[in-house]
This record gives structure tokens, C-alpha cells and sequence, in this order.
């Protein structure tokens, strides 16, 4: 089994896009996947339930629900078949919580938005997955994906500037495409969308799908919890921490 952790402690980056739609893409093709939503909000679970009977089926889980009938890992348990696991995180996430919430992730994938504050936010983020969550750089877990981006901006430019200073891979660049908005509103993904309306998406998707697809998978006995009660404890109460890192610490990181 895959588990593939979309995270950024920044609100707003991405994340439920990103993880709807790649729980879509390993539907189309026939891998059984569970879509986690560890956010308190809710959009993950919300977009599942707009599904429509005959669309293929996404097993989820809403592990920032509690119900004190069942137990927490009994409510978290991975169906059977699961193949590809994908844990939608929440905005805030203290960065002491990493470990747990990373633990056995076959990708950790940081979505990041063409902008000064998101730039700084990505940047503490891949840090702490570094330093706190002890993600070493060459078990290439870690990956990055530029995200509603207009290319050819000054914005843009710097963003891919900052991002080629992280040694981290930048596996996507995504653009800000309506079709996006289109998919969460119906419940569906934009690989299950017409092509014709979404080709230039779906190319944009291919670097992502093939980096996942080349991590090894892991080896979990089947009918596990999918996340542990501390992991979702740790993930649905989150504490604000400051957004940027100093310079100093941020290099250590990166060293």
C-alpha cells in the first residue's frame, strides 16, 4: 500500500484539490484508494458525499470525527483492499505532530501558491519535515507542487527561484484552471472529467502520477487502522505557530 500525505501547515495551498483528485485518478485506474480527511472543515468528506452511485468508488474515512461508541482505531480501520491510502491534513498542524502524522508515508507532497507569505510558509514546512519529523533528503519522499500558478509572472519566477534553493523536487507545476473548481463542486476529479476539457490539466498531472508511482509501497497488514488515535488527536486540534522560520535555522535544515 501507498500512503501519500498532502500537507502545508498554511491554510489555502491546495491540499483537498490535490487530494480528491489524486483519490480520483487511483479510483479511474482500478487501485482502491482511501481518501483520509484529518481537516475540520471537512472538504474532503463533503466532496465524497457529492459523488454520484455510478461514479467508481473512493472508500473514506472523516478521522477529524469522534464517536464514543466505537473506538478510535476501530472508526480509522483501512478497508481490506485499500491500495493507495491518501491523508488529507489540516491547515495549522503543529509542527511537533510530523512524525506521527508522516509515519510510513511513502510521499509527503507540499503543495505551494506563487506568493510571498506561501514562499515562507513552504518554507518552514519542509524544514520541520526535515529537522522534526527526521525525513531524510535522500529517501525522496519529500516533494513539492507549484500550484495555481500563472506562468510567466514575476510572482511565478520567484516562486521557482525559491524552490530550486530547497534541493526538494519540484514534481508538478499546476495551473489555475476552473476545471478545478468545476470537479469539487460535482464530486468527481479531472480524471474523470471529458478530456477534451481538461487535456491541458491532465498533462500537467502526468510528472506527479509518475513520481508517486516510482515510491515503493508499503507493506501494512490489512484491516489497520488507517492513522492512530494520537495522529488524529495531535492533527484535528491544531495550535497556531509562527509562519516564518529565520533564515539561519532554515539553511541548517537544508544542509
Amino acid at each position: 500500500m501507498q500512503k501519500i500525505v498532502l500537507l502545508n501547515p498554511k491554510g489555502g495551498s491546495g491540499k483537498t484539490t490535490i487530494a480528491t483528485n489524486l483519490a480520483s485518478y487511483f479510483a479511474v485506474a482500478g487501485l482502491r484508494p482511501t481518501l483520509m480527511d484529518l481537516d475540520a472543515q471537512g472538504s474532503s468528506t463533503r466532496w465524497l458525499s457529492k459523488r454520484a452511485k455510478g461514479q467508481t468508488a473512493i472508500h473514506g474515512i472523516a478521522g477529524y470525527e469522534r464517536n464514543s461508541r466505537v473506538t478510535r482505531s476501530f472508526a480509522t480501520r483501512l478497508p481490506l483492499d485499500t491500495e493507495r491510502l491518501i491523508v488529507d491534513t489540516a491547515a495549522a498542524l503543529e509542527a511537533q505532530r510530523l512524525p506521527d502524522i508522516t509515519r510510513n508515508a511513502t510521499a509527503v507532497i507540499v503543495p505551494v501558491l506563487p506568493s510571498d507569505i506561501d514562499i515562507h510558509a513552504a518554507a518552514k514546512c519542509i524544514s520541520d519535515l526535515l529537522l522534526i519529523a527526521k525525513i531524510r533528503r535522500d529517501e525522496q519522499r519529500i516533494a513539492v507542487i507549484a500550484n495555481r500558478v500563472k506562468k510567466n509572472t514575476v510572482m511565478y519566477k520567484s516562486l521557482m527561484k525559491f524552490l530550486e534553493t530547497l534541493q526538494i523536487p519540484v514534481i508538478a507545476t499546476l495551473r489555475d484552471s476552473q476545471n478545478y473548481i468545476k470537479a469539487s463542486e460535482s464530486g468527481t476529479g479531472i480524471f474523470e472529467m471529458k478530456s477534451y476539457v481538461v487535456r491541458e490539466d491532465l498533462d500537467q498531472w502526468m510528472p506527479l502520477i509518475d513520481w508517486i508511482s516510482q515510491r515503493k509501497a508499503l507493506e501494512i497488514p490489512p484491516g489497520s487502522p488507517a492513522i492512530t488515535s494520537s495522529m488524529i488527536s495531535s492533527a484535528i486540534v491544531p495550535t497556531p505557530g509562527p509562519v516564518v522560520r529565520t533564515m539561519g535555522s532554515l539553511a541548517a535544515a537544508m544542509e
